[in-house]
């Protein structure tokens, strides 16, 4: 599904990731670790295409990012699903039409997509907030609403940036069996985490690898710690 052989990308001409070579198979479960500073953030825009590459090789789904086309571009973005740790939401939209958006975006039908959306808001535990406003929740329920706009398109892929950062442990483990449900459906899942219990708590209950930066480059190892 990803490939990445000796890629590098710097900012400004400064390295930040450098001589990465990462593959992510089909429907497997990855958490991103490392320090603070370390370049999780920039390693998931690369997967989510918000940069690409300086150099080495990157397959996306059999395609290549670096040579396609704009257009190209865009139907790469609609197979993934970016849970962000600030949310991300719009404040004057209502949860149900948050995550709706994607589909409004691709110029989706309402009328179309309306039970999806009703039943996806049910399933993340918001099915008396469907009508509130982003002020009007929890930060808890503002990150379960970021996850199911995320995966409202049915993305083969979901990357998730510290998403039990500005929650409580309980909320917390919520958000992950969110999240180990997806793998399940057979999303390939990648979660940039601090937190090492949360590692701890998902690794018996699904099959992760860990990536682990540091010095700008990538180690894949199993779930032990």
């Amino acid at each position: 599904m990803v490939e990445l052989e000796e890629a590098c990308f710097s900012y400004d001409g400064r390295p930040v990731l450098r001589d990465l070579s990462v593959t992510l198979e089909p429907g497997s479960f990855h958490f991103l670790t490392g320090p603070s500073g370390a370049g999780k953030t920039t390693f998931l825009k690369l997967l989510y295409l918000e940069h690409l590459p300086d150099s080495g090789s990157f397959t996306l789904f059999g395609d290549n990012p670096v040579e396609a086309t704009r257009r190209e571009i865009t139907l790469l973005r609609r197979r993934i699903g970016v849970v962000f740790q600030d949310f991300r939401l719009l404040e004057h939209m209502t949860v149900a039409e948050n995550i709706a958006l994607p589909l409004r975006v691709a110029g989706r039908d309402p009328q179309g997509y309306a039970n999806d959306v009703a039943e996806l808001v049910r399933w993340v535990g918001l099915g008396q907030h469907m009508d509130a406003l982003p002020r009007q929740l929890s930060a808890g329920e503002k990150q379960r609403t970021a996850i199911a706009r995320a995966v409202i398109n049915s993305p083969d892929l979901i990357l998730a940036d510290e998403p039990t950062g500005n929650v409580d442990p309980d909320m917390g483990g919520r958000i992950l069996r969110l999240l180990i449900e997806l793998n399940g459906l057979g999303k390939t899942v990648v979660v940039a985490t601090h937190d090492l219990s949360l590692i701890r708590a998902a690794r018996g209950t699904v099959g992760a690898r860990i990536l682990r930066l540091a010095g700008g480059t990538i180690t894949q190892g199993a779930g032990e710690l």
